[in-house]
């Protein structure tokens, strides 16, 4: 049996510069903790707009760190939604913390404001609100900001979709206007690919130190560290160890935190940051495609596109229909095995966290989230990144058509 050459819901992109920056690290540079690692920060900091970023392994190390940097834990609680990938919410449980979910919106499929004001004003304990910019359609982070502030609760957003995308004011997500930390993914299927690999950006100088020794151990180093740390001298707890008359020892480092290894590595970077002189082209291609799959689904009855409101904001991370599956008498099984068959592939976002088997446990119940159920019970994400070309695009659209009449 022949495996049919399946069309993917998603794909990074690489060219021949992204290989040669790789090689060139490869022949001539550090492996990890070079210069490429900062060179990575700065790029996705001027692009977003924030004063700070740290590099680190994944954007679940990135969530951890950022739940740390906040120093949540014990007896916090944290919202979220229930419509994202596990991590999210993982992150939160890391530090000790428990995830107070809050359901969608049915038409932003973001967090719906009026039931995060219900869910903070019912609480004492909440300290953190994890908004997702879901499918890369950003929250209204104006209104969540108001409410964090009247609260006194701190925001970390999560970008991992939304790299790229802008708020109502035409800024882009994660220059942190809003919020305390913003986060980003660089996994293959996000806009930007670095293999694995996460970003925290912060306009907050304490944060971003902290962040910076929680990447590495916990660690604090000295003169043999590059690109040096020159806030360090002011940061030494043992200074009569450190130091031999007036100047550092050139060996010297110290542990002041329990960090992890949540390192990226300059050869990932070298490929973000070639990634990153291609984000403008990789944002307007999924843009035009998602126009053509807006058109061809609009007379469709069985077929309904979502977030359609948010176009202009959105960085189309991911590209999801509502299907009557009822209607076409066939299951969402059925239909994602049928469009295999015709060369399409396709993917569900997300089975409901407070659906898994380690959050039931915890006692969580699905019933609580009706907008989030009813979502996920008939929703499909079709293929869409950039590489896609206007005939595979046909391909979809006319199997989709066709299975769907």
């Amino acid at each position: 049996q022949v495996a049919l050459d399946v069309i993917p819901y998603g794909k990074h992109y690489i060219d021949e510069d992204d290989i040669q920056a790789v090689v060139d690290v490869l022949r001539h540079g550090m492996l990890t903790q070079g210069p490429k690692v900062a060179e990575f920060e700065n790029t996705v900091a001027n692009y977003v707009g924030a004063k700070y970023a740290v590099a680190v392994a994944n954007g679940t190390a990135a969530l951890h760190l950022a739940c740390i940097a906040l120093e949540l834990g014990k007896g916090d609680e944290v919202i979220t939604s229930p419509n994202t990938f596990v991590a999210t919410s993982n992150s939160i449980l890391y530090v000790g913390a428990k995830p107070i979910f809050v359901d969608i919106d049915k038409e932003s499929l973001n967090v719906d404001f009026e039931k995060m004001e219900q869910a903070i004003t019912s609480s004492k304990n909440i300290k953190a609100i994890f908004p997702i910019h879901f499918a890369g359609l950003p929250c209204d982070m104006g209104r969540i900001k108001q409410l964090a502030d009247e609260y006194n609760i701190a925001i970390v957003e999560d970008a991992a979709h939304a790299l790229g995308a802008t708020y109502n004011n035409g800024n882009r997500v994660g220059n942190c206007q809003y919020s305390d930390m913003t986060i980003f993914s660089f996994h293959p299927v996000k806009g930007v690919a670095t293999g694995e690999g996460g970003m925290v950006t912060t306009n907050d100088e304490k944060l971003y130190r902290k962040l910076l020794s929680l990447r590495s151990h916990g660690i604090i180093k000295g003169n043999f560290e590059f690109p040096g740390v020159s806030w360090l001298d002011d940061s030494l707890v043992n200074k009569g160890d450190a130091l031999e008359n007036g100047e550092l020892k050139c060996w010297y480092y110290e542990m002041q935190d329990l960090g992890y290894n949540y390192r990226i590595t300059d050869i990932q970077s070298a490929l973000a940051i070639s990634q990153m002189g291609k984000i403008d082209l990789f944002l307007e291609r999924r843009k035009q495609i998602v126009k053509r799959y807006d058109q061809a689904f609009e007379s469709c009855s069985n077929v309904t596109p979502l977030q359609l409101h948010g176009r202009n904001q959105s960085s189309h991370h991911i590209y999801i229909v509502n299907i009557d599956f009822e209607s076409i008498g066939l299951s969402r099984h059925q239909f994602m095995q049928k469009l295999a068959e015709q060369g399409v592939g396709s993917q569900v976002h997300y089975i409901p966290v407070v659906k898994q088997p380690y959050y039931q446990a915890m006692e969580y119940d699905i019933g609580n989230y009706p907008v989030t159920e009813e979502y996920y019970q008939n929703t499909l994400s079709i293929p869409l990144y950039y590489g896609l070309s206007d005939s595979d695009q046909d391909l979809v659209i006319f199997s989709l058509k066709s299975l769907s009449q």
